[in-house]
């Protein structure tokens, strides 16, 4: 090939590109002051959009999440803004295209840390439980230590650390003994059909009156529920002004002692099982005929 054809090719094809880049110099010099007054533009949006959110949400984390990806957005926006005025239309178009198929392909793997990361957020929001609560979820019973954005810490009281996927917190049931900043606490007795109900009662209430960690504002109920094989049985109804387990654990405790010193002082009896023993069963000794069997060995 002719090296003067060679060099009016080049020569052609800078000079193609040289003057498209000056054609582009408005272009470009626009893009320069949209991008960078976009970028000013996107910080001072991702400040705003933090403290608006932190008066809806006090978690830090979820509100630095959610300024990000304002911030994010916007800065998106205007990289897509600074190739429309490039005259880029078509990497636009290959990038959103290239974008949404990469959105599915991540949904579609990443399915799970998805639904607890959303189910983290509602919790966030909605807020049915907090660190520090006492909960029940999903069988396990404790303290809340964390309540991040994919999972919920929860110490139980036998000193085990659970994580339970947000998921699960989410979708499930949620027992929060901390809501009402107090506890009920149920205890069953049973007494002798022989005692005067109307005297058992009153002496039961009497019992448990002088336990410090009942609540002032709730009073202590006693019902007769039911007549028992031997017994007729009450549940004594106490509300306690914490919900801390190792105060209802003491509660319990103090009130089972009370009520059976007073039983015990007041001739009240709780009665307890009794079982007759057959000891004529196939392969077994006759109750009648050990004592026989007993003298004939000393013999």
């Amino acid at each position: 090939m002719d090296i003067n054809k060679i060099t009016d090719l080049l020569t052609d094809k800078l000079t193609d590109w040289v003057e498209a880049i000056i054609k582009l110099l408005p272009n470009i010099a626009l893009a320069a002051v949209v991008m960078v007054i976009g970028f000013y533009i996107a910080k001072f949006i991702r400040k705003i959009a933090g403290k608006l959110i932190h008066k809806v949400s006090n978690n830090v984390t979820l509100n630095n999440l959610f300024s990000s990806i304002i911030y994010f957005i916007f800065i998106g926006i205007v990289c897509f803004t600074v190739l429309s005025i490039l005259q880029l239309d078509k990497a636009v178009t290959s990038i959103l295209a290239g974008a949404g198929i990469l959105g599915l392909a991540l949904a579609f793997a990443f399915q799970d840390i998805a639904a607890n990361f959303m189910s983290g957020i509602f919790i966030s929001f909605r807020k049915p439980l907090k660190v520090g609560d006492i909960v029940e979820v999903k069988d396990y019973m404790g303290k809340v230590k964390e309540v991040n954005l994919r999972d919920t810490v929860v110490e139980t009281f036998q000193g085990q650390t659970v994580i339970i996927p947000n998921k699960e917190v989410f979708q499930n049931p949620i027992e929060n003994y901390s809501y009402l900043q107090k506890r009920r606490f149920d205890l069953s007795v049973g007494v002798s059909y022989g005692d005067d109900l109307e005297k058992v009662r009153q002496i039961t209430l009497d019992a448990v009156s002088d336990i410090e960690e009942l609540s002032k504002e709730d009073t202590t109920q006693v019902y007769f529920v039911e007549f028992g094989d031997s017994s007729v049985n009450l549940s004594v109804r106490m509300w306690i002004s914490s919900p801390e387990q190792s105060v209802y654990n003491k509660v319990g405790s103090e009130a089972i002692m009370k009520i059976k010193k007073a039983y015990d002082a007041n001739d009240i009896m709780i009665p307890f099982p009794i079982r007759t023993l057959d000891f004529g069963i196939k392969g077994g000794t006759k109750l009648g005929e050990m004592p026989v069997q007993i003298s004939n060995k000393e013999q």
